[in-house]
This record gives C-alpha cells, structure tokens and sequence, in this order.
C-alpha cells in the first residue's frame, strides 16, 4: 500500500464516485423536497435499515438471494408516506427513457426501472401541507432527476430542504475521501433525526473529531469538559420523547462488490449516523442507509481486509456529511440553523 495520504475528493461530495450525479428540487410554500442520485449506469446497491420506523420502497428486492442485483437510481424524499410518490415519477421518467430490468426485449412491454427510495418525516415543519388528493411528490421526483448532476447545493436543498436536525435546523450533506491506492469512497445524508447533533450543554458537534479541512464550517471550543448525564440528549427534539425524525444515507465507491459485500458496506456505514447524532435509530426513527458499488475500479480486489477499509471509510463519511448538512442549512421560520446559533453566541 503507498504510503501517501487519503485526500479529499475533487468536490468533497457523492459525485466524485464517477457514474453518479445527484438532483434536488424543493418546494418553499410546503417545506419539503426530492433529492435524487441517478447511477447512470445500473449499479449494485443494497439497505440496512437501522430506525423503527422506517418508511421504504422496494427495499425487498434488494436483498442478495433476490433477483434483481443493481438498481437505475435512488429517492430520498420528505413527505412522510406522501413522499414514496416522489419514485413514481422518476420510474415514468426513467422508464420512458427505456432505462431498467427487463425479462425480455418484446418491442412493446416497458422494462422496469428499479428505484428504491426513502422518506423522512417533514410534515409539522410549518409549512403549507394542505394539498388535498395532490402532494407534489410525484413532480417533485421528476423535477429533482432532470436537474441531476455532478454538482448539487448542501444544506436547504431537496430532502433535506424542511429537514430539522433536533431542535436545530437540518439539511443535506455530502462528503468523500480517496484513500492512499486510489480508491473511493463517498456519502450523501439527509439530517432530520430526533436525536442531538450537539453535544450536552455546548454548541459542539458530535461529528467534530472527524471534520476534514475545515469542512463543516466554524467549529467553537467546547463549552464543557468531562462527562454528562446519560439521560441528557441536549438538543434533541424531545428530551427523552417522540416527534419527527428520520436520517436518510447513501454511501457509494467506485470498487466492484457483490451484493453481499455492499450490504456490509450498508452495515458498518449505518454506525456513521451513531458518531454524530444522540441517540440514534429509536423506535421512531426511520434512518435508512443504502450502499452503491459502481465497480468502475475492477483491478483492485476487494478481500475481506479491503472491504472493513471501506465500510470504515463509509461511517466515516456518513458522519463528515452530517457535520456538513449541518454546516450548510439555513434558518427558515422559526428554525434555526446552527450557524445562526453560533454567530449569537458570539455577539
């Protein structure tokens, strides 16, 4: 192995895994959005469900034993259960542009595109959620993949757009590495957890150990030194109780692995969540994590000790994307953002 240090990638975001581009779309007067990643060729993907509550879509077939072994895209929506329509759409655009599995090449019977897709819960955000028998989801979808590509806004975008993050404002983040021998590793999370995102009694991430060249933004001292009650989840939504919550993960690289293989890359990048938000996967949560091997790099051999590498990596870019997202939002109503809350302390 060289002995050169892991960089950044080129844009510090999911796109820098060759193959994949990114769409958002939002809409203010509801507070809620679509965030789409497009595989731009069909890409091996597998879940770990972590959360209690989750809320999915085609999920099953992504299991090793089943059929269908890669996937056209992913959906990560807000909208609680309204939000699955957002995949609706994008499978009529995909399918419309002859994209997905098909058991036969009959001219005249349509392939299917395989989008799994997520939501997060964003309905009591104070938004405008009276849309009778017509959520937006379904255009949302639409409009969210045609504005795929390799560059894609962080905080208040998409998904993430009415996500809240605890008691603060949420939002979406994206980050990657290279390792030293040339391989990829890169997430993309929607923050909207119950949990806390700061630690007790400071204005601290949790996911400040693993900030990348100043990558989340102003990090403060510590306001608090030692140990804390472990009862204290400090700016969770409720502490301890139940609202509205739901972090949503994809995590991807540019080596070739199985179905197997990614579902452990799934795994060990679902432990990412736990390093920067308190507590994580409660019985209300529905955090979701999906992995993507694109297997552009099919040199490098992915044995057992190759694979920890990069599950490893993965939790450590789930956790670097939180901090991101975080850094990113911007207050709306009476949300605040963090980096609102810091400039105050400050003056």
């Amino acid at each position: 192995m060289a002995q050169s240090k892991s960089n950044l990638g080129t844009s510090n975001s999911l796109t820098d895994i060759a193959g994949l581009v990114v769409g958002n779309a939002t809409c203010e007067t509801t507070r809620t959005g679509v965030t789409v990643i497009r595989c731009q060729t069909p890409m091996v993907c597998a879940v770990e469900i972590a959360g209690g509550g989750p809320g999915t879509r085609e999920t099953d077939a992504l299991a090793p034993e089943n059929l269908v072994d890669a996937v056209d895209a992913i959906v990560l929506a807000g909208g609680s259960v309204y939000g699955l329509a957002a995949a609706d759409g994008v499978v009529s655009a995909l399918g419309a542009a002859g994209a997905g599995f098909g058991l036969s090449n009959v001219p005249g019977i349509p392939k299917s595109p395989i989008v799994p897709s997520a939501i997060l819960y964003d309905l009591a955000n104070g938004g405008n959620k009276n849309w009778g028998e017509e959520p937006p989801y379904r255009e949302l979808g639409k409009q969210a993949l045609t504005n795929a590509s390799t560059q894609f806004a962080q905080g208040n975008a998409g998904a993430g757009y009415g996500a809240l993050a605890g008691a603060i404002k949420g939002g979406l983040g994206s980050a990657s590495i290279t390792t030293q021998d040339g391989f990829r590793v890169a997430a993309l999370v929607v923050v909207n957890c119950f949990g806390s995102v700061l630690v007790p009694n400071s204005n601290q991430l949790w996911a400040a150990p693993f900030e990348q060249e100043n990558e989340f933004g102003y990090q403060p001292e510590p306001t608090r030194t030692g140990g804390f009650d472990p009862e204290d989840w400090g700016a969770a939504k409720v502490n301890p109780g139940a609202r509205q919550n739901t972090s949503l993960a994809v995590v991807a690289t540019d080596l070739a692995l199985t179905p197997a293989q990614a579902k452990r890359m799934a795994q060990m990048a679902s432990f990412g969540l736990a390093r920067a938000i308190r507590p994580i996967a409660a019985p209300f949560d529905g955090d979701v994590v999906f992995a993507l091997a694109t297997g552009e790099q099919k040199e490098h051999e992915v044995d057992a000790f190759t694979l920890a590498r990069i599950g490893s990596l993965a939790a450590d870019c789930v956790t670097r994307a939180i901090g991101r997202g975080i850094g990113a939002a911007r207050s709306i109503g009476t949300h605040q953002c963090w980096s609102d809350i810091q400039h105050k302390q400050q003056d």
